[in-house]
């Protein structure tokens, strides 16, 4: 018994400033409702910031929503862990001494985590694209699975996920494909020269009308281009929802080439002729049969 007193004696001289150690084991509420805090209260802190990030998901969109469940879920843990103390009898007070030097130490050795902290909050005010877009940062392209305090992850279409500091988002330039509802889909088209350019035009418009995926407004495009070593270039462009781009763009090439075929529109392919001087007629070349060699 004398020895357990010497224990306790001790434990309690080693506890915080203002943790009372016999209290706690005279009087079990605080430590009950300690724990209630801790076992039911996360739990339901947790259940609530799900439920806050699926409802604003739902009526705004994703990223608002990963910014509410946000809001809701640290402040309340940051309460639940102030009561926990405050139950046990830990004085505030020399806790937030302690803090408050802590946090300069660690705001001098973590300066690249404050920085990309501060400029997630600028991605999060201006943004420039939220969760669910397409992004391409200098060779990375994928969607956008979150944005957090430190970095953006971003899952490739190959199903890699890549993780890019916020820091470095606000420095450099990137794109976000998918932050209009529609994009255009360029192909290259090339004809034989001796083709007739209105026929070919006039083939493009009607391939681009008849797929139903393509807009009308704004109106596909046929643009010349130039003239290839064998070829008469153009840019074929249309318009379509952002839903409908793959699908577009892998389709569309396909059915030009079946219309150009339906149409006798020759495709191009290198062309060599030989001469025998700067002035004379090309080079005679004639094809032997195995016969006549």
């Amino acid at each position: 018994m004398l020895t357990f007193a010497v224990a306790l004696q001790e434990a309690q001289e080693a506890a915080p400033a203002g943790f009372d150690l016999n209290r706690i084991l005279t009087d079990p509420g605080p430590l009950f409702r300690a724990s209630l805090l801790v076992f039911v209260g996360i739990p339901a802190v947790w259940a609530l910031s799900r439920w806050m990030r699926s409802h604003v998901s739902a009526r705004y969109n994703p990223q608002k929503g990963l910014i509410a469940g946000k809001v809701v879920f640290w402040p309340l843990v940051l309460i639940i862990a102030v009561s926990v103390l405050r139950e046990l009898g830990f004085s505030l007070a020399p806790l937030l001494g302690a803090a408050g030097i802590l946090g300069v130490a660690i705001g001098f050795a973590s300066q690249t985590s404050v920085s990309n902290v501060i400029s997630g909050f600028f991605l999060l005010g201006e943004e420039p694209f939220k969760v669910g877009d397409t992004i391409q940062v200098g060779d990375v392209e994928g969607v956008v699975l979150t944005i957090d305090m430190l970095s953006v992850k971003i899952r490739t279409f190959d199903n890699r996920m890549v993780r890019i500091p916020n820091e470095a988002l606000v420095k450099s330039q990137f794109t976000n494909v998918t932050y209009f509802p529609i994009r255009r889909v360029d192909i290259a088209v090339g004809v034989a020269r001796k083709e007739d350019i209105g026929r070919v035009r006039q083939v493009l418009l009607g391939v681009a009308e008849s797929n139903p995926n393509v807009l009308m407004e704004p109106e596909p495009l046929v643009m010349f281009q130039g003239f290839g070593a064998s070829s008469v270039d153009f840019k074929f462009a249309v318009w379509v929802r952002q839903d409908s781009y793959l699908s577009v763009k892998n389709g569309i090439a396909e059915e030009v080439k079946k219309r150009f075929d339906a149409e006798g529109i020759e495709l191009p392919f290198p062309h060599v002729s030989l001469y025998a001087g700067t002035d004379t007629e090309p080079f005679p070349v004639r094809l032997l049969e195995e016969n006549d060699a």
